[in-house]
């Protein structure tokens, strides 16, 4: 999907089983400025779980699975304070 996209942040998430299972990705041209794995703190930490991985790919979950939507949202203002 990144390469596809070009230049991009993803962000996903869903829910499996009562748990969030959480990916990030960060296009190797933006990983000077911003760390999948640091969106994926985040991210995941929204959750109430864990989360980390490489400057361009990471992973991570939790357990808040009705906070979903908001750890989703932080990639706006991760990009925002990123670029």
């Amino acid at each position: 999907m990144k390469n596809k996209l070009g230049r991009a942040v993803i962000l996903l998430g869903s829910v499996h089983e009562d748990k969030v299972v959480l990916v990030a990705g960060v296009t190797k041209d933006l990983t000077g400025q911003l760390k999948a794995g640091d969106l994926m703190k985040q991210a995941a930490a929204a959750v109430g779980g864990k989360g980390g991985g490489r400057p361009d790919m990471a992973q991570g979950g939790g357990v808040d699975a009705g906070a979903l939507d908001s750890a989703l949202a932080l990639a706006v203002p991760f990009v925002e304070q990123g670029i």
